[in-house]
């Protein structure tokens, strides 16, 4: 399956990084989408003309990289959102939590609004039902008094990945993080009336007016905001503990 590509190798031992990058250029050139299995370290090894160990040091390598994973008994595989992790900007390492959050929220007023703006221009109709189907999700979980910032995170990275911007998969952390630590710091603070300005977004959105569709994520950020500000001028803004 696999010798077409061993013929066209080098046939001497590389460094750990460059077979890091061949293996990288494999996936590429296989089209091995999230999830793919690629082949075992034996055949790579074949394939690359290298050891075993060599090309195990460049699976850690892109392991480490949030490349490639490996799931127990069943092999390595592409990672279902490769090259990006949860924290890449170690936000988790920030003592003053509120300090973060606050400046989450402005690097999302800066940034969501045109992404929306791109949403109403490139969402196809089936992502604007999505987000109507996960807005309603929202709206009875608020009801509830149920947490529902999975789904929160769910509508935003809907709305970054219609865009089409090609660069968003690397920004979404960013949203999700800052979601996360905004719904879970000023849970009190929110409102149904957030989740009605989620509504307007969808409703711009879904009428294809990019302005309105800007305007209402920057009504969304400003009243999240103001909410951050509200709680600065309540004095809650102590440093979290190390945990």
């Amino acid at each position: 399956m696999f010798k077409e590509l061993g013929k066209k190798s080098i046939n001497f031992p590389l460094l750990t990084e460059q077979i890091a990058d061949q293996i990288f250029q494999f996936i590429l050139q296989r089209q091995l989408t999230g999830g793919g299995k690629i082949p075992t370290e034996f055949e790579l090894a074949q394939l690359f003309h290298v050891g075993r160990g060599t090309v195990r040091e460049a699976i850690k390598s892109l392991i480490s990289r949030n490349i490639l994973e490996i799931r127990r008994g069943k092999g390595t595989f592409v990672c279902e959102k490769p090259g990006i992790v949860d924290d890449p900007f170690g936000f988790a390492y920030t003592e003053n939590k509120l300090q973060l959050v606050a400046d989450l929220v402005t690097i999302r007023y800066i940034m969501e609004p045109e992404i929306a703006l791109l949403a109403a221009i490139s969402a196809s109709e089936d992502e604007i039902a999505e987000m109507k189907k996960i807005q309603l999700i929202i709206g009875e979980l608020a009801q509830d008094g149920k947490d529902y910032s999975n789904e929160d995170i769910t509508f935003h990275t809907m709305i970054a990945k219609s865009s089409r911007n090609m660069v968003m998969p690397n920004l979404i952390p960013v949203i999700h993080y800052g979601i996360d630590l905004y719904n879970h710091s000023l849970k009190k603070y929110e409102t149904l009336k957030a989740l009605s300005i989620h509504l307007d977004i969808i409703k711009a959105i879904e009428a294809r007016n990019p302005d309105a569709a800007k305007q209402a994520m920057q009504n969304h950020l400003a009243f999240n905001k103001t909410n951050v500000q509200t709680l600065f001028a309540s004095g809650i803004n102590k440093p979290a503990r190390k945990r």
